[in-house]
């Protein structure tokens, strides 16, 4: 695997880091996925504008522009093996002495950017689908900025795999739906799709996106408003979304069956929509 940091392309087995890099001390940075379909990054300007929310959401300056960024990610991509991957995007404050406060003067950011296999889930688990647990939200109140200090969605994920699950669906003030602990999260009442809003309390996915404008260009009625608790109980279908597991159908909810307990036909329908948009425009 070839990795890239601080401006250099290298082995990952040869990457160092200062021990004093606030992201190792203080969590103090961000993150970003970008999905690679034959070769080419899926929608770079939408995923490096939400990059820049995140850094500013900290109030760290972008260490390059859209042109370097994209430059360092094609180049990246071409070092690594695989027509399909995913990169993951690492930007901290920096190494500096231990202090809470800001570096003054600022200190040189650190940038590790690496390179996976992009896995979709097999053909067993979308007939299947997942089980998930119900779990409070109980992160903090900027979960729009994609943070590197994870350790609350890590605990809420580990509870959902103490439970012999595959995720967590979050429950904010015991009233409303936000997100998974990594994915969002869709709830299908009487034919209709709902999703929570684009706000601080949940991570903007870009996979959310492209499921919201499938729904709008093949006239699958949809709603992004506040989803209760209660709706989520009463679901006919629930779904998964994220980059890298793209639509998956939830078909158990805290030991109980969703909907039939199979995937259902709203699933079926976006699923196979997603498919297609990942042939025809994601590997255009």
């Amino acid at each position: 695997m070839t990795i890239y940091l601080n401006g250099q392309y290298m082995p990952i087995e040869e990457a160092k880091v200062s021990v004093l890099d606030r992201g190792f001390i203080f969590g103090d940075g961000v993150y970003e996925v970008i999905p690679v379909y034959s070769r080419k990054a899926f929608r770079l300007e939408e995923h490096l504008l939400r990059l820049q929310h995140s850094l500013d959401g900290i109030r760290l300056a972008n260490p390059h522009s859209h042109d370097e960024w994209a430059g360092i990610i094609n180049e990246l991509i071409a070092r690594n093996s695989g027509e399909d991957q995913y990169l993951y995007l690492h930007i901290t404050r920096g190494a500096a002495k231990r202090d809470h406060a800001f570096p003054v003067p600022p200190v040189k950011p650190t940038v590790f950017i690496m390179s996976s296999p992009l896995t979709t889930p097999s053909p067993e688990l979308l007939q299947s689908g997942i089980a998930c647990i119900t779990v409070p939200d109980n992160r903090w109140l900027r979960c729009d900025i994609k943070a590197i200090a994870l350790l609350p969605n890590v605990l809420l994920r580990q509870m959902a795999v103490d439970a012999g699950c595959a995720e967590a669906i979050l429950i904010r003030d015991d009233a409303f739906m936000t997100e998974g602990a990594a994915s969002n999260i869709f709830v299908v009442k009487n034919g209709k799709l709902l999703a929570p809003p684009k706000n601080n309390l949940m991570l903007p996915g870009i996979t959310y996106d492209v499921v919201l404008e499938l729904a709008a260009a093949n006239g699958i009625p949809f709603e992004v408003r506040r989803v209760l608790k209660e709706e989520v109980f009463s679901a006919g279908e629930l779904l998964l979304t994220s980059s890298t597991k793209e639509v998956l159908a939830v078909t158990q909810l805290d030991g109980k069956p969703v909907g039939s307990g199979k995937p259902g036909p709203m699933f079926a329908r976006l699923h196979r929509l997603y498919q297609d948009f990942k042939r025809d425009v994601m590997r255009a």
